[in-house]
């Protein structure tokens, strides 16, 4: 069980069994390094990417799309909703203005890494990211992943993702190592919470005319967000700024209510 779960970080550490310690009732393999690392040499922001104009929509989903059971039809419905907005996620210039700050960020704090930027389903494409950074003679990356949940779909496919293009990259693919998820943060939290305050004054109504709607992805994910929520709401109510909220679940075609 403990491989499984982590067999998508085994690019990044060499390990090699040596011999079996007792532990209570346990048996373990005590596991040494072979090599050392490298000390960390770059920074990569890694996001899910979005298509940037109505030629991009299809290929775009496509990529998405690649190995699961979804019908054509439906791609075609969600390449719609797409065309309503331009062809354009908002996604691609919000990761623009993300790495600017990391920059500047770095800069500020005399933090002398690199940053790079690499997506997982449109360009620039994560392979292309970690060959360009393998060219650079990039070594060990600490990355940011842009999802906030440990779920599968914002936490382990993004290692998988992370594998399969060092996989296509080469034995001299940089070491890729991620920060902790972000969804309990407390500064995550807070940030949350100043959102959602600016967002009820803006529609010009008190707070508790207000109801928060935080959307999720899936089930595991809807029950990480009634932590976002709970917490979010906490720091607000500490100003005396009450609202209530709802956690809805969006699946395919048909969205559901999960908690208030």
């Amino acid at each position: 069980m403990l491989w499984r779960q982590f067999s998508p970080m085994r690019s990044w550490i060499v390990v090699q069994a040596s011999k079996t310690v007792k532990l209570d009732r346990f048996s373990f393999s005590e596991l040494k390094m072979t090599d050392s690392l490298p000390p960390f040499d770059s920074f990569l922001l890694l996001s899910f990417g979005g298509p940037e104009g109505p030629d991009d929509v299809i290929p775009f989903l496509e990529n998405v799309l690649r190995g699961k059971n979804v019908p054509r039809e439906r791609m075609i419905e969600v390449a719609d909703h797409y065309q309503h907005f331009g062809g354009i996620s908002p996604i691609n210039e919000q990761n623009r203005n993300l790495l600017a700050s990391i920059q500047a960020e770095f800069a500020k704090e005399g933090i002398d890494l690199p940053v790079y930027w690499g997506n997982r389903n449109w360009h620039p494409m994560l392979d292309d990211t970690l060959a360009q950074m393998r060219d650079d003679g990039r070594k060990r990356a600490l990355a940011f992943f842009t999802s906030m949940f440990s779920c599968y779909s914002g936490c382990r496919q993004y290692r998988e993702n992370i594998e399969a293009a060092q996989a296509k990259v080469g034995p001299d693919a940089p070491i890729i190592q991620k920060v902790r998820m972000g969804f309990n943060h407390p500064n995550f939290i807070q940030s949350v919470a100043d959102g959602v305050k600016v967002a009820v004054n803006e529609l010009g109504v008190t707070s508790d005319q207000a109801v928060v709607m935080f959307t999720a992805q899936e089930a595991i994910e809807a029950g990480l967000m009634v932590v976002v929520a709970q917490d979010a709401t906490e720091s607000l109510e500490k100003s005396n700024f009450q609202c209530r909220w709802q956690i809805t679940a969006t699946t395919r075609s048909n969205y559901s209510s999960l908690a208030t």
